[in-house]
């Protein structure tokens, strides 16, 4: 994905299912196309399928298992949702905290794919381990400030820049999104200036009553 990029979470919200998953992704099409700035969607699995193939949008999973197909009732392998047409997935959300070894199983099933990998992080310690994998993302994200709506730009910017340089320095290759709390334009700036290369949000967009205002927002300063 090219710079700058926004990844718009829609996790489990009653705002991000069904038809208003529908309407978050057009609107999410529409502030691409007029600005250039890549916008993804990260929906339920149920919506994966029909956003990947209504939408020209980045769609990505929430959540894949690094298990092959087979014998795994009720896990998400990486050759379903890429059947299902996504682009990637997160790993290890804050929301669904995974073991270092499942987080690089599903990093390496990724890649074995061609797939997206996105490690979320809460530290620059977390952030560096997780550029040990050489995933295409880190996103940083101090769990106490997601949903707070306190970003974390603001709130915590040396959280932001140092890991920034603690990927850089493991590798160099690997982009680096922040997020918690993400809200406007201004939030998004300064996460660019501070070295990253775009953000993850959600309950911003997702629980707004007009997701294309809220995400015109968003890239009003880039």
């Amino acid at each position: 994905m090219p710079s700058p990029f926004i990844l718009v979470n829609l996790k489990t919200y009653k705002e991000g299912m069904g038809n208003r998953a529908h309407m978050i992704a057009d609107a999410a099409q529409k502030v691409m196309e007029e600005s250039g700035v890549t916008i993804g969607v990260a929906p339920s699995y149920i919506d994966l399928h029909p956003l990947s193939h209504h939408f020209s949008i980045p769609v990505y999973a929430q959540h894949v298992d690094g298990c092959e197909p087979g014998a795994n009732t009720g896990h998400i392998t990486v050759e379903a949702i890429r059947v299902a047409g996504a682009a990637g997935s997160l790993v290890n959300h804050s929301e669904r905290r995974l073991t270092i070894a499942e987080i690089e199983a599903s990093v390496r099933a990724l890649q074995a794919q061609k797939l997206i990998a996105v490690v979320c992080s809460n530290n620059e310690m977390t952030s560096a381990g997780a550029a040990a994998l050489r995933p295409d993302y880190v996103a940083i994200e101090p769990p106490e400030l997601i949903g707070s709506g306190v970003s974390v730009s603001k709130a915590n910017p040396d959280i932001i820049k140092n890991s920034v340089a603690a990927v850089r320095a493991v590798n160099p290759g690997v982009k680096v999104l922040t997020g918690a709390g993400i809200q406007s334009g201004e939030c998004v700036k300064i996460a660019m200036d501070l070295g990253t290369d775009g953000v993850l949000l959600a309950s911003s967009v997702v629980k707004s009553k007009d997701p294309g205002a809220v995400l015109r927002d968003l890239v009003s300063k880039l």
